[in-house]
């Protein structure tokens, strides 16, 4: 597997690329945007590791640009970690968030659990109401119209649609969708239920998604 380190910080860089060659995985590193795009377009990379602040073009340009081409799993790993910083970096299409400074073990948990996202072992397809999700291609139809989803969104309504009608609390969420134990506070939930809501009832259709107030969240008709 090879990834694809974005920093304009050389010693970030260099920690990185040691300790994930050390783990088994191909490194390319670009110490800024211009040339992240450049190397994505050359060979394309299992997983992107993105700075957001960068000169030349920042890592939110970059993500941008990055999926409008590919949806290749994106990581950002950045200093700024306000919740609108997060709020930012994933709506420019980044699959996840890791705040600087941070755990390598837990950045390594990240990285396979969006690499397991991208290659499955098995395809199914689960149904729900008038919606279907198929693990193979990953693709998402409501009402027969296809829904364009992230990584995470994906993610996050394949758990709910093997659970239907079942209240999901959102420690349960943060594990089985992030693949870590997530603490502190954090609206990364809401975030994303309000993506999938979005998407979900664009073409018209009644909510599916249900907030279970101070608790989580339940698919039902």
């Amino acid at each position: 597997m090879n990834i694809l380190v974005v920093d304009d910080d050389p010693e970030i860089v260099s920690f990185l690329k040691r300790g994930l060659i050390y783990e088994g995985y191909s490194i390319d590193t670009a110490s800024d945007g211009a040339e992240a795009l450049k190397k994505a377009r050359e060979r394309e990379p299992d997983l992107v590791i993105l700075d957001i602040m960068m000169p030349e073009v920042d890592g939110i340009e970059v993500s941008k640009r990055l999926r409008q081409a590919s949806d290749i799993p994106i990581l950002m790993l950045t200093a700024k970690g306000t919740t609108e910083d997060k709020i930012a970096g994933l709506d420019s299409g980044a699959d996840d968030y890791l705040v600087k400074p941070f755990s390598f073990d837990e950045l390594l948990a990240r990285i396979r659990a969006q690499l397991r996202r991208r290659n499955p072992k098995e395809g199914e397809e689960l149904r729900f109401s008038d919606l279907s999700l198929n693990t193979a291609t990953r693709e998402v139809i409501r009402r027969n119209e296809i829904i364009a989803l992230t990584a995470q969104e994906f993610d996050l309504l394949e758990l709910f649609i093997r659970h239907p009608r079942q209240v999901l609390k959102r420690n349960i969420i943060y594990e089985r969708v992030w693949g870590y134990d997530f603490e502190g506070e954090s609206n990364v939930i809401e975030v994303y239920v309000r993506y999938l809501r979005s998407k979900l009832e664009a073409s018209g259709g009644p909510r599916l998604i249900h907030t279970v107030r101070s608790v989580g969240y339940v698919l039902k008709d």
